[in-house]
């Protein structure tokens, strides 16, 4: 019995298998090669902008790619921090932005939950008008909600006035609804069958497993307001009210004026200082992003 067990042929090595490993270590070089050119495409303008707003003089060329130290200074940071109260600025921009992303969160989990789970009449084309409502551009209601949210409301010169227009993210709820869909609809049920609530389900089931479409409805909706400059521009004329974005703009329409020499760097010194606070949000939050095992709570 010993020697038969022994004597058993192994099963051969399938012929599919065995000649595709060198193939597919020979394709890793040429992969990690084109993947690294397109990084570098996709990151030089980041990079450029940043030397671009540190040289003296402007220097179009590619040798102005490099940085000379005979042609760098930070003169335009210093002026753009001179000209406009650059602490104020970021207090503004963030209670404008933080009041959107909660207004966000709040309402689009609900409205998102409530599309993906719930029952109820005109469901379908409440949906439809959602996508329908994405294809607008927010510049062609910027009137009308001007007249309400100034005129109607009189809440010009206030930060609510600001952050009303954006409360609702259309596609934030649509991310969020989409993520809801695919959780499977026993741990819905289980949770209703011990007494559970909507909002006991919401809480409790559903936001906890919606990490990573929590994550992206915040990213998405963070660059919006961040980079908003028009409506909070229409709805406030007071300077200590004005956003980053507000007053980073005011600054870079009068560079002929303030930056003889190199008005360039100054408008790539202005873009540096918008772009910081989305980078390193990004990168806090880049190692999240990872898919979720949501039928781990079913059980069988």
């Amino acid at each position: 019995m010993t020697a038969s067990v022994a004597e058993r042929p192994t099963a051969p090595r399938s012929p599919a298998t065995a000649p595709g490993r060198p193939e597919r270590a020979g394709l890793r070089p040429a992969r990690l090669a084109v993947l690294l050119v397109a990084a570098v495409a996709f990151l030089f303008p980041f990079y450029y902008m940043i030397v671009g707003s540190l040289q003296k003089t402007p220097d179009s060329t590619i040798a102005g790619a490099v940085p000379h130290p005979s042609n760098t200074t930070g003169a335009d940071y210093s002026q753009i921090d001179s000209a406009i109260h650059l602490g104020r600025s970021l207090l503004n921009s963030g209670i404008f932005t933080i009041g959107v992303l909660l207004c966000t969160l709040v309402f689009g989990l609900m409205a998102g939950y409530a599309l993906a789970r719930l029952r109820f009449a005109g469901r379908s084309s409440l949906l439809t008008s959602l996508i329908l409502v994405q294809a607008v551009p927010f510049q062609l209601l910027v009137l009308p909600l001007y007249v309400l949210i100034v005129r109607d409301y009189g809440l010009g010169d206030n930060y609510l006035g600001m952050i009303l227009p954006f409360a609702i993210n259309s596609t934030a709820v649509f991310v969020f609804r989409q993520f809801f869909v695919q959780i499977p609809a026993e741990m819905f049920e289980q949770a209703r069958i011990d007494g559970a609530g909507e909002l006991t389900v919401l809480w409790r089931i559903a936001i906890p497993v919606a990490r990573p479409a929590i994550l992206t409805g915040v990213l998405l909706t963070f660059i919006g307001p961040w980079n908003e400059f028009l409506w909070p521009f229409l709805v406030t004329k007071d300077q200590n009210m004005e956003p980053l974005a507000v007053s980073l703009a005011n600054f870079t329409s009068n560079l002929q004026a303030t930056l003889v020499a190199n008005p360039t760097g100054g408008i790539m010194a202005a873009a540096v200082i918008l772009a910081i606070p989305a980078v390193v949000l990004f990168l806090v939050f880049q190692r999240h992003f990872t898919s979720t095992h949501i039928d781990a709570g079913v059980k069988g």
